[in-house]
């Protein structure tokens, strides 16, 4: 079960039809059937690879891994029947596995709460991004040098220079998405700073986007890539 062969109209319905009837004696899918199933005769629930979100470019990899792994861990042994999970990972020393494994809730949030505020990450820093894309990567990359020069003289202008602590330019993570070139400005400002005047700016910025270049503004992105 994926996204592949769930395009279909109530293709996704079939298939889970198909395993509740106990037709199929196994479901194997993508994250998509990590929550949100009740299945009472499911015992065994495996993870194959439970590392691959833990290296993704985004600070909430660590948080994204505890969630799936306690969710799909959830899908087995919901009757009578006691229920078994079995991770396969590369790193089970990580605090997110181990967490996970003791559905321990409390350990985790200290542990990343711990990490964020060393690391300078929301929510003791706010982080705002531009994401400029068009068909022509030069076009991409202009929009987005033309707008980082406005940014730093806006800020500087309005005396907020002092409640950033970062600005990176350059290509976004996915550097090509459905056919077009990606860059993007991440700035990450001081919670307790003007944070309010600085979303702003870049809104206004935002606003500059043309036929030829789309400009999205993000603040705390759900994603980094």
């Amino acid at each position: 079960m994926d996204m592949d062969t769930t395009g279909e109209k109530d293709a996704h319905a079939r298939i889970l039809e198909t395993f509740r009837r106990g037709d199929a004696d196994i479901l194997v899918g993508t994250q998509m059937i990590a929550k949100g199933l009740d299945f009472p005769d499911v015992t065994l629930v495996g993870v194959v690879a439970a590392d691959t979100t833990l290296n993704l470019p985004d600070y909430r990899s660590a948080e994204r891994t505890f969630q799936l792994i306690t969710q799909v861990a959830g899908r087995a042994g919901r009757a009578d029947s006691p229920g078994k999970v079995v991770i396969q990972t590369y790193t089970p020393e990580h605090y997110a596995i181990k967490c996970a494994l003791k559905q321990d809730y409390r350990a985790f949030y200290s542990m990343e709460a711990a990490y964020r505020k060393k690391s300078l990450y929301p929510p003791y820093t706010t982080l705002c991004r531009l994401v400029f894309s068009s068909g022509d990567a030069d076009e991409a990359a202009n929009a987005a040098s033309q707008a980082l020069k406005e940014l730093k003289d806006k800020l500087d202008e309005q005396k907020l220079t002092r409640d950033i602590l970062s600005i990176n330019p350059g290509p976004a993570p996915i550097k090509r998405l459905r056919g077009e070139a990606r860059y993007q400005i991440l700035l990450k400002a001081y919670t307790a700073g003007n944070v309010t005047a600085v979303e702003r700016i870049m809104e206004e910025l935002s606003g500059q986007g043309t036929r030829k270049v789309n400009i999205d503004f993000e603040i705390n992105p759900a994603n980094m890539f």
